[in-house]
């Protein structure tokens, strides 16, 4: 026998049959199968010319189910290994060696279904006796309650010598003390009569009550998905441009509304500073220029501080003819020249609106 067409032979066996539904009680089983044992064993002890390879044998076996997962078994198998004598025929001498197998395998079903894995020791006696350690899977068919067919597959692993073997095995067994017990029919369940109730959204935001987090929302106000109003960031800026006659410093009152509106902004977002920058014309000595420049930033910070403004939050700097706007030498390009300038912005929480 060859162990592809064992192989298939248990494929085919277990895939054709229908899973048995009944839950497994606790029980004695017992069994007989046949199985095919791949060995390889060279020059054993008293016998240094002799080579043992397969076997096909035939056993029996008896067993307890201990639960729906476990279960365990004694084995017997009576083999008949090829064997293969080199001596003393020079081209040596193919024959037939008699042998047997018998040890204990603990099973552990799978979810308590039809797979299950296996391990054991045996002790195998052709010529001489070798202890191996076996594990493998199987798989379990109950064609009744108690009657049913297995296939499984194991590698053994020799304690005595280190020979590594395979073993496929096909067996028929009985568990005592199972019953089928008649299901009875499951009748359906009423289907529910459903009622669609409308959510109330009493602020008209469209979230439902049970889902606002944020109840009575304002009907202006864009909401998320908890009913809570929505904010985004938003840049608020204020400039101030104040210009002054030739060579003074001094501010004029037609400026005194655009430095209460820079004041205002200030004090609205207490975080924000500003910088006074003082410029002047290209007309005069640089060094003049640079110290009348800081002179008109002064009095515009002033101004400020007159308004409310902590002087900490004010920075003045004089930078004379540094930054012209308009380099034309002309009066009105002058005048454009001489000025101080702030600008201030700051990022602003605001609501989004519907």
């Amino acid at each position: 026998m060859k162990l592809k067409s064992l192989t298939i032979a248990i494929a085919l066996a277990a895939t054709s049959a229908s899973a048995f539904a009944a839950e497994k009680t606790e029980g004695f089983y017992i069994g007989v199968f046949g199985d095919y044992y791949d060995a390889s064993w060279k020059n054993l002890n008293m016998h240094q010319n002799l080579e043992v390879n397969e076997s096909a044998s035939w056993g029996a076996e008896v067993g307890y189910r201990f639960s729906d997962y476990w279960s365990a078994r004694l084995e017997y198998a009576d083999m008949d290994f090829n064997a293969f004598l080199k001596n003393p025929i020079p081209n040596g001498n193919r024959n037939d060696v008699d042998g047997e197998r018998f040890g204990v395998d603990a099973l552990y079903h799978f979810g308590g279904g039809p797979f299950y894995g296996l391990f054991g020791i045996k002790e195998v006696k052709v010529a001489t006796d070798n202890t191996f350690l076996n594990a493998g899977v199987g798989y379990q068919h109950f064609i009744t309650d108690g009657l049913f067919v297995n296939a499984e597959t194991s590698v053994y692993q020799g304690l005595d010598r280190g020979y590594t073997d395979v073993n496929a095995k096909l067996g028929i067994n009985y568990l005592f003390g199972q019953s089928s017990v008649a299901e009875e029919p499951v009748q359906p369940a009423p289907e529910p009569v459903i009622v669609e109730v409308a959510p109330v959204d009493s602020d008209n935001d469209n979230i439902p009550d049970a889902d606002d987090q944020c109840p009575n929302t304002p009907m202006t106000d864009a909401v998320d998905g908890t009913g809570c109003t929505l904010y985004e960031d938003k840049e608020v800026t204020v400039s101030l441009l104040v210009t002054f006659p030739n060579n003074t410093s001094a501010v004029s009152t037609q400026y005194l509304n655009d430095i209460d509106k820079v004041a205002e902004f200030l004090k609205e977002y207490p975080d924000t500073t500003v910088l006074l920058e003082g410029h002047t014309s290209s007309v005069g000595k640089a060094s003049y220029n640079k110290w009348l420049s800081k002179k008109r930033a002064d009095a515009v910070a002033k101004k400020l501080v007159a308004d409310g403004v902590a002087e900490d939050r004010i920075t003045t700097v004089g930078l004379g003819e540094e930054r012209l706007k308009n380099e034309a030498n002309t009066k009105a390009a002058h005048e454009e020249n001489r000025r101080v300038e702030a600008h201030i912005k700051t990022i602003k929480n605001v609501k989004v609106l519907r």
